[in-house]
């Protein structure tokens, strides 16, 4: 058998493969003697049908199973002998047998990219000391204080303004015709200024009085996120029921006891204090990680085979549907297509892979091993983060081998990432004007 590897990339290879023609002849002899003794022809005792007739019946079946036979046992002894780390399924057209050539054909494979030992001492890394701050704190206080404001009716003669909550009943009309996707609702109630269903609905809304009709003529954008109604021009018959405005508890602390689980403001703000730490904590790894990954793919630059993107880009993909599914809509709901969101996300997977590759040989580098207390700690922190029994968790990843190790995986690439950043050179850092202006919005 001869073979040529080919390479398209460091991680695709395309193997061309040749069979003698003795090798083939070999194989088809072999097969039509296994079907002499099973064949059953009228007219034929069996054992005793001779080769041509079988030839003329069943030619195409025994060079299909011959051919694929071939296929299989050289494909497999080339990749023994050239020692490749295939990935995937390899891609190949097979042609069709000649009884009287070798057997040649060409196959695709990808293979695990070669990494050279990584040097990951003495990384530089910047930490970012993130600290609560009297803003941050103050705007969640006022998110708390907003959930468990009360609305009440407005007892005075004055029209709607901005940030009432507008009573209504409402239909839309298209060429003055009822619009089925606008049908008529009662007792509809939104808060003026947030355009729940558009901003211009909104504006002409203030100044009307209780009991008071109006004509609200809108035109959806082309871009309108609903796009059963892009592009139409719509008349709402609106009428105006009542006024209610937002009535917002003092915060104190009886604010504090209304919430359920504190008895004073101290114990509610230390509450948000450190829960505020712990995302700055992830924020802060997440920063160092990226600083990691960085440096390191920098170091060693690599490709990564297509096969291990697109498993990746399928999870993120999965991902993103179940968040989809989560809130009740879905991708096309927003005008978005699975093409265009892997697109998008082609980049993230990239990243994810080589992070993967570089943790594996790193794991593999500094020979890491897991003992059972921390495999154990890590069902105890997976219990507290899905709020299940201890035993529930452990019992889940022991019955089931794939997941245990790919829990043991994640921990292994934890435990590197945490080494890698032990041998490290830390430089803390003050937050930046930006990064403190992404903290309140956080």
């Amino acid at each position: 058998m001869q073979v040529t590897v080919e390479d398209i990339n460091s991680v695709k290879k395309k193997l061309h493969i040749e069979i003698p023609n003795d090798v083939v002849v070999q194989e088809l002899d072999q097969a039509y003697k296994n079907l002499k003794k099973t064949a059953k022809i009228k007219g034929y005792r069996p054992g005793k049908t001779p080769r041509s007739v079988l030839e003329r019946l069943f030619k195409k079946d025994v060079h299909s199973d011959v051919s694929s036979k071939l296929l299989q046992d050289s494909l497999i002894n080339t990749i023994k002998e050239k020692d490749l780390k295939v990935i995937g399924t390899p891609k190949i057209d097979p042609p069709e047998l000649n009884a009287k050539e070798p057997y040649k054909y060409d196959v695709i494979v990808e293979v695990q990219p070669e990494i050279d030992e990584l040097d990951f001492k003495g990384l530089k890394l910047k930490k970012t000391l993130y600290r609560v701050s009297d803003e941050e704190m103050s705007l969640q206080l006022k998110m708390l204080q907003k959930n468990l404001a009360q609305q009440k009716t407005v007892e005075e003669t004055r029209p709607i303004q901005k940030g009432d909550f507008a009573l209504i009943d409402y239909e839309g009309f298209k060429d003055g015709k009822p619009f089925a996707k606008t049908q008529k609702t009662e007792n509809f109630t939104l808060k003026v200024g947030n355009s729940q269903i558009f901003k211009e609905f909104d504006e002409q809304l203030i100044g009307m009085n209780p009991g008071e009709n109006k004509e609200i003529n809108i035109h959806f954008p082309e871009d309108y996120f609903n796009k059963e109604l892009a592009n139409l021009n719509i008349t709402f018959h609106v009428k105006l029921n009542g006024i209610r405005e937002e009535i917002l508890p003092e915060i104190n602390d009886e604010f504090a006891k209304d919430l359920g689980k504190y008895e004073t403001l101290d114990q509610l703000k230390n509450a948000i204090s450190d829960n505020l730490k712990q995302g700055y904590e992830k924020r802060t790894e997440q920063e160092l990680n990226e600083q990691i990954f960085t440096a390191l793919i920098a170091k060693k630059g690599f490709e990564v085979p297509d096969t291990m993107v697109e498993y990746e880009l399928d999870g993120i993909m999965s991902d993103i549907e179940r968040s989809f599914a989560h809130s009740n809509t879905s991708m096309e709901d927003l005008g978005l297509s699975k093409e265009k969101l892997s697109e998008k996300y082609r980049d993230t997977a990239i990243k994810q892979v080589k992070r993967h590759l570089i943790l594996n040989k790193f794991i593999e580098q500094e020979k890491l091993t897991l003992s059972d207390e921390e495999i154990n700690n890590g069902f105890e922190e997976m219990s507290k983060i899905f709020n299940k029994p201890l035993e529930e968790i452990s019992s889940f990843y022991k019955l089931n081998k794939d997941n245990l190790e790919l829990f043991k995986n994640t921990l292994l690439e934890k435990k590197s990432i945490k080494l890698i950043i032990e041998n490290s050179i830390i430089e803390n850092i003050e937050p930046t004007a930006e990064q403190e202006k992404e903290e309140t919005k956080d």
